[in-house]
């Protein structure tokens, strides 16, 4: 499939191919616009418009719709997962699992919700009748509003709560302190808070020239000081709390026997403060609420959770039936109807009590092997790359199932995993919690951006045989891999490609004046630098540039040879070369004259490999500017350009950066064994060629 780019970020237009049901490796050296593909790619295909439009270049922002950011493929994808920093600080290393939705990416399969399907099938029936009678959910509710009312004190009744607030001190709505009975109306209306309130808010005013606030009339004494008594007797939070525990009351006292009604009653109307006594009839009546709240709540969360620890399912059924007669205080009619429709609910339910074991016990069968499966294949890609850690899936009745990791020398769950892992580890676990989410979600497309940098050798191996030649992994699938390490490649199209089925594809792009191209790398385009050095000797380019081949060459085999030196020397303009070498006695290098023997024997060798080879001849060039600009100027490689630019000026670049980039890329201490043509490929970033051909002209 093509996909065209255009106008993001430092991309003008530019084209990659993909090729589906496979791995898609693009190499690019930093700055080409990897992670701009990446994103415009995602933001294409989840459709979203203002992700797009952060990829617009700054010199476009002040021109019109026609340099919009835009991505044009052949093919229809509809979702797409991508793996890059944002995606391991959403979901990566929560506080209680190691990823976001264990559960759903590990257990949850489709054969687990075949098995929950029939679970809750069977148990139906309890579900229909919280359905059918609503009624249940209300009394659940003010069971729970009840309850809270007593605060959250270790004796049972708190004095912050709103029972002690609202009724503690005597209900002094159905008691109205005498010399208040002109304000009853107002006080026993549903309203009394708001009229509470407004009611405070108005004394403050009282004392200007005894004026009332309400109706500007001149206030007595006597009246202002009834006027004020409201504010002494009430404040608007007890009253608050007195309205919310009389209204849960109310809807309880059906439920309540009748000698329990009267004395709940009794209490409520309380004109006094609240007893000793009383408190501890209301928190008996407490606790046995709080017991068959526990059990409503129970029956109505039923599920595979619930009974899976059951040996025999019949009697864990039987359990959750409600025996009336351990509860005198709910004893009453409408609580006995109610309970008769739960506990017949149950019987019937009890009748398919051996089908229901049948699949409690399926379904535990089942999560044993889903989770023993996943902790072994995680836990062998652990080992394998050498991490000191291993992961367990685990059950608490809070969070459902959870992926949660351990160090091998203690048993405990590592929590802060951030504080305790690497940067490479936490990378490394990152990407393979990524493939399981994945191989869930089922994405059409997947996007790696330069996931794995930051490993070492062997952990890079662990990782792309974790992620591409498993049974479960992201083979067969549709997968870009955007990357700097080259290593990638050279694993991936040259080392392991037979193990990759279906074999990868690899292609290397570069970004040069806002034109994105890429070129494909095949295995024969990963060369050792001897055999890349050897072919540019023999290649039809300039005698200066192959003469940077063969310095490069013994300075893998020995920097002290004679031909070495020489070419060192001639890349320096000397006239009269010289003999660099280590003496051991002073510790420091010495350099000596060049014997014409040496110089003899060095030219012989070189001549070996360029039989043209003349070092008064090809010094000329290296001091004739006008040669080694038509040098330059004419060479189509980036790389051969480098060579010719540091013959020129040697390492004399006002910039350090540029400098240590052009001579490290004259040395070969920073190649690896394996590499790609640099005369074929363009590795040499744009901006220092850039650099050098601003020089080059005003050579």
């Amino acid at each position: 499939m093509d996909i065209r780019i255009m106008n993001c970020n430092n991309i003008d237009e530019g084209n990659i191919k993909l090729i589906e049901g496979r791995l898609n490796i693009k190499y690019a050296i930093n700055g080409t616009g990897k992670s701009t593909i990446a994103k415009a790619i995602e933001a294409t295909i989840t459709d979203d418009a203002s992700k797009m439009k952060e990829l617009l270049p700054f010199k476009y922002y002040d021109m019109g719709s026609e340099c919009e950011p835009k991505i044009i493929c052949n093919e229809t994808f509809n979702s797409v997962a991508i793996f890059n920093e944002k995606y391991v600080s959403d979901y990566i290393f929560q506080p209680n699992e190691l990823i976001k939705n264990s559960f759903e990416i590990f257990i949850k399969t489709s054969q687990y919700e075949s098995h929950t399907k029939e679970i809750k099938e069977l148990l139906k029936n309890i579900n229909i009748t919280f359905k059918e009678h609503p009624e249940l959910d209300d009394l659940i509710n003010s069971f729970q509003n009840f309850i809270s009312g007593f605060g959250k004190a270790k004796t049972g009744y708190s004095a912050a709560g709103s029972i002690a607030k609202g009724i503690g001190r005597g209900n002094k709505i159905e008691n109205i302190p005498k010399g208040l009975e002109v304000y009853s109306n107002y006080l026993k209306n549903e309203n009394n808070v708001k009229w509470l309130k407004w009611q405070m808010d108005g004394k403050s005013y009282l004392d200007l020239d005894n004026i009332c606030p309400y109706c500007a009339n001149q206030v007595e004494e006597v009246r202002k000081k009834t006027i004020l008594k409201v504010s002494e007797e009430y404040d608007t939070k007890s009253v608050e709390h007195l309205n919310k525990m009389l209204e849960v009351f109310e809807f309880l006292n059906p439920y309540f026997s009748k000698e329990t009604e009267s004395k709940i009653i009794e209490i409520t109307k309380n004109a006094t403060n609240i007893s000793k006594a009383q408190i501890n009839y209301l928190t008996e009546v407490k606790n046995q609420i709080d017991i068959l709240l526990t059990q409503l709540n129970e029956l109505k969360n039923i599920g595979f959770h619930s009974l899976k620890y059951s040996e025999k399912i019949a009697d864990e059924l039987t359990k959750y039936k409600i025996d009336l007669s351990l509860y005198s205080h709910l004893n009453s009619e409408l609580t006995i109807e109610k309970v008769g429709v739960i506990n017949s609910t149950l019987d019937e339910v009890l009748l398919k009590a051996g089908q229901l074991q049948g699949e409690i016990n399926k379904q535990k069968k089942h999560i044993k092997e889903t989770i023993e499966e996943y902790n072994s294949e995680i836990n062998d890609f652990l080992y394998y790359a050498g991490y000191k850690y291993r992961v367990s899936i685990e059950y608490d009745n809070v969070n459902n199932y959870h992926l949660v990791l351990k160090h091998i020398d203690n048993k405990s769950n590592v929590n802060s995993v951030n504080d305790h892992l690497s940067y490479g580890e936490k990378n490394a676990f990152a990407l393979v919690l990524f493939m399981y989410d994945v191989l869930k979600t089922d994405p059409d497309l997947v996007i790696l951006d330069d996931p794995i940098s930051s490993f070492d050798g062997n952990k890079k191996f662990a990782i792309i045989n974790m992620l591409f030649m498993g049974k479960k992994s992201l083979k067969d699938r549709t997968v870009l891999l955007l990357t700097h390490e080259f290593n990638t490649v050279i694993d991936s199209i040259k080392n392991m490609s037979h193990l990759f089925n279906p074999a990868p594809k690899a292609a290397f792009l570069s970004t040069n004046n806002g034109v994105l191209s890429e070129k494909n790398i095949s295995k024969n385009d990963i060369k050792s630098f001897v055999d890349i050095a050897k072919s540019s000797i023999s290649s039809e380019i300039d005698i200066l540039n192959k003469l940077v081949y063969i310095r490069r060459l013994e300075e893998i085999q020995d920097k002290n040879s004679f031909s070495y030196q020489l070419i060192s020397n001639l890349f320096h303009k000397r006239e009269d070369p010289i003999f660099k070498y280590f003496d051991a006695s002073s510790g420091k290098e010495q350099c000596r004259k060049m014997k014409n023997e040496e110089i003899c024997k060095a030219s012989n060798e070189i001549k070996k490999l360029i039989p043209d080879f003349d070092y008064e001849v090809e010094l000329k060039k290296t001091q004739n500017k006008t040669i080694l600009k038509n040098l330059y100027a004419n060479s189509e490689s980036n790389y051969e350009k480098m060579q010719l630019y540091r013959i020129a000026f040697n390492d004399n670049h006002d910039n350090d950066v540029i400098k240590k980039f052009i001579n490290e890329t004259f040395h070969v201490e920073n190649d690896y064994l394996f590499q790609l043509d640099p005369r074929e490929f363009n590795t040499i970033p744009q901006y220092i060629i850039d650099e050098c051909d601003k020089e080059m002209l005003q050579l």
